[in-house]
């Protein structure tokens, strides 16, 4: 039953890549004698096309991957079954999610490389582009300080992964040297940083490596931001792209040992929480849930991605629905893989064990049954690697949006701003405050990120319900998720997030007019 219903979902997805992706670019119509910003920009820095469109499908994927559609849907699990999760993954990544990511890269593109933001301020208001900007900047730090932190935690709980982790960093600037400076074969470059990073796997579970110091998180801390400052201020083809893409292949096998292992020995249905619409701690399913399954669904994180460094890096425009949608997909695909590993691997949560990624790596090596001991460490060397590629790349996002906002063209300056703000959240826990209502947040953009789509497609005269709808959907949902967070934070007698929360419902209301003012003058201009 089990083989039937994760092929069924497979399909699914597969479908809506081909049928709803080709919609999509028709109204779009992407057209490769357009260039694109990486050629028409070209700086060697930040706009830079990818040698081959696998390349920056590795970054994209790589980037918007992550920690999110692993610990998503386990918690969902946990808190709510699996059959609402998985109807969401599948309905949200297909006709939300994948046009999100999709809509917002073809956008930047089109854009000269302007991220979400800027293209808001030329489309929907200028009052409007500010606001965003600087809700995006403080979500960016969060999840800048939020990463740092995680990584570094995992770094001390298990040793085992650290040579795997960091030792990408060289492998993946030699392998960059190999494919733009020497200009090998993309085959025989990558073959090489595949091999290296198998090895580094074997030699991070012969050798852990701790620090043996009296506070050993803030050195990892240290470390982590250091190498976050030069790689967002680096060449791309430095270290970014080549070290995204070394790590896509990480979840490419890490997706194909799952679907060997639930091929070879099916897993059963029963005795897995089928749904719960309840749960004591986390809430009602709805709004809750669609905002813990965010980027195995949809999340907003991904337009900043998309327009933020994938843009800048596309090299035709026919490529945007590989990257931008087809990046989605897989990551939808993920999202379930990891739902059958924790539902129909494990069933049920062992006792003592509370930690998301200790569940995902359980439920990994269960039905990974044939890598044996590896099984484990592997979904954690997998969850380790995506976090980093997460840090990096937020932190040149986040560089961008600083240079934005304060009419900086110093990038050396910028990014010191970024890593100082976010490393004091992180070294002080300050992080923590607002990390209960990061999740609506981060849906919020999304919807915030499609209704930016939408007016673009108004005033470009092309169909935009496609993606209107999406956004008020997930609008309402972050309103409700944010009334109920509300009524939890003030029993609780926090009125700081009370504030926030209220904050950002009023950020939603007003974005919505905003588009609707819009539209009306667009009207009233033509009747005229």
């Amino acid at each position: 039953m089990s083989i039937v219903l994760f092929l069924f979902v497979m399909g699914l997805l597969l479908a809506g890549y081909i049928f709803y992706g080709n919609y999509l670019s028709g109204i779009f119509s992407l057209n490769d004698d357009r260039k694109t910003p990486a050629h028409t920009k070209y700086d060697g820095v930040d706009y830079v096309p990818a040698k081959n469109w696998l390349i920056i499908f590795g970054h994209h994927f790589a980037s918007i991957a992550g920690a999110g559609p692993i610990i998503g849907p386990v918690l969902a699990y946990i808190w709510w079954g699996w059959l609402g999760s998985l109807i969401w993954i599948v309905v949200g990544t297909i006709f939300m999610g994948a046009v999100h990511d999709f809509s917002t890269l073809v956008i930047s593109v089109r854009e000269k490389g302007c991220s979400i933001g800027q293209v808001a301020e030329k489309y929907i208001s200028k009052r409007a582009s500010i606001l965003f900007l600087i809700f995006l900047w403080f979500a960016l730090i969060i999840v800048i300080a939020v990463f740092a932190a995680i990584c570094a935690k995992s770094f001390i709980k298990q040793p085992e992964v650290v040579v795997s982790s960091l030792g990408l960093i060289p492998v993946a600037v030699l392998t960059g040297f190999l494919i733009y400076k020497l200009r090998i074969n993309l085959i025989i470059a990558t073959v090489f940083g595949v091999l290296c990073m198998a090895g580094l796997i074997f030699l991070g579970q012969a050798f852990p490596l701790s620090l043996g110091v009296s506070n050993p998180y803030m050195v990892w801390l240290i470390i982590l931001f250091v190498y976050a400052f030069f790689a967002s201020i680096l060449p791309v083809q430095v270290l970014l792209q080549p070290r995204d893409y070394l790590s896509s292949f990480l979840l490419f096998f890490g997706i194909l040992a799952a679907a060997i292992g639930l091929f070879t020995r099916p897993l059963s249905l029963e005795g897995a929480n089928l749904i719960t619409f309840h749960h004591p701690q986390a809430g009602f399913i709805f709004p809750i849930m669609f905002i813990t399954v965010a980027c195995g669904a949809i999340s907003g994180f991904h337009s900043l991605v998309s327009s933020g460094t994938t843009s800048k890096q596309l090299g035709k425009e026919t490529d945007a629905k590989r990257v931008g949608y087809g990046g989605m997909i897989l990551e939808g695909a993920l999202a379930t893989i990891v739902l059958f590993a924790v539902a129909f691997g494990l069933k049920t949560i062992p006792q003592g064990v509370s930690e998301p990624a200790e569940i995902f790596s359980l439920g990994f090596a269960k039905v990974t049954y044939f890598l044996g001991d590896y099984g484990k460490f592997i979904a954690l060397v997998i969850l380790n690697a995506f976090i980093l590629t997460t840090l990096d790349t937020a932190t040149r996002i986040t560089r961008f949006l600083t240079q934005e906002l304060c009419k900086v063209n110093n990038k050396w300056l910028a990014t010191i701003l970024v890593i100082v703000t976010a490393g004091y959240l992180a070294l002080m826990n300050k992080w923590q405050m607002l990390w209960p209502v990061f999740g609506a947040s981060n849906q919020l953009v999304a919807g915030l990120a499609l209704i930016v789509v939408s007016g673009w497609l108004f005033c470009k005269g092309k169909k935009y319900l496609f993606a209107f709808i999406p956004a008020n959907i997930m609008i309402i949902i972050t309103i409700f998720a944010l009334g109920f967070k509300i009524s939890d934070f003030y029993q609780k007698k926090d009125y700081t997030l009370c504030i926030v929360s209220a904050v950002l419902i009023v950020f939603a209301v007003f974005s919505v007019l905003e588009f609707r003012r819009m539209t009306k003058c667009r009207v009233k201009k033509q009747i005229s």
